[in-house]
């Protein structure tokens, strides 16, 4: 970079937005997490909708700092390919915009960690765990998503699916009757999700309903807030070498 350029250019973590309050509250966490690992870096909340403050505005606070935008999702798909990127067009912003978080191990590690402390050993060979997330119309980010579970018994004796909650097959009763055929007889719900909103009451309702335990969310793990780093260096080093 030259030297008229910030060393350390503005994180702007930027997540979709939700009618539900936690959604945006686990979104703020995140950033404070970050602020405590990065002393001294601007980090910047900012949302697509339904939140304040809203991404144009905080762009607009940029000025002529080149900001760094975090997609604070973990699918590569409509929110981060067309939403995001319309925004950051329309605001004539001179900012680059960072990969998802996507399937990183350190985020699988927090999804088996949420499951151990819902109770689950890494041992156990009779659970089954179906891995529940958003569906895309992307096939690719349905793709990528899928090999979550696969990552998730790399070092544990589990069975493990993907379901949807929204969208693709398979639903979470289809892939509860996969697990049950391959074995399992202790079934569990592990929620690929950053925070808890409608969409992950809706998969609770079903896991009353069933019977199944559900583990928590990922949530403002510290894991979380250093994927996020790690997208915006990841960018910064781009830049440099452009």
């Amino acid at each position: 970079m030259t030297g008229s350029l910030p060393t350390h250019p503005p994180l702007v973590l930027t997540a979709h937005g939700s009618a539900d309050p936690r959604s945006a509250a686990t979104a703020r966490a995140i950033v404070e997490c970050i602020r405590r690992l990065r002393p001294g870096l601007d980090a910047r909340i900012a949302f697509c909708e339904q939140n304040s403050p809203n991404l144009r505005d905080v762009l607009a606070t940029l000025g002529h700092e080149r900001g760094v935008v975090v997609p604070l999702l973990l699918a590569d798909a409509y929110h981060a390919r067309v939403d995001i990127p319309a925004m950051i067009a329309e605001s004539g912003a001179d900012v680059r915009t960072a990969a998802v978080l996507g399937e990183d191990d350190r985020l699988i590690h927090v999804l088996r960690q949420r499951l151990e402390h819902a109770g689950v050993s890494r041992l156990d060979p009779s659970v089954g765990v179906l891995v529940t997330a958003v569906g895309s119309s992307r096939p690719q980010a349905n793709a990528r998503t899928a090999t979550v579970a696969r990552e998730l018994t790399l070092t544990t004796r589990w069975a493990a699916t993907t379901a949807f909650a929204t969208g693709p097959q398979p639903s979470l009763a289809d892939a509860a009757a996969e697990l049950r055929a391959r074995g399992a007889t202790r079934l569990v719900i592990a929620p690929w999700f950053l925070a808890h909103g409608r969409i992950t009451d809706r998969v609770a309702e079903f896991a009353g309903t069933q019977g199944i335990p559900m583990s928590a969310p990922l949530g403002a793990h510290r894991q979380v807030a250093e994927t996020v780093l790690d997208r915006y260096d990841a960018a910064l080093a781009l830049r440099a070498a452009a």
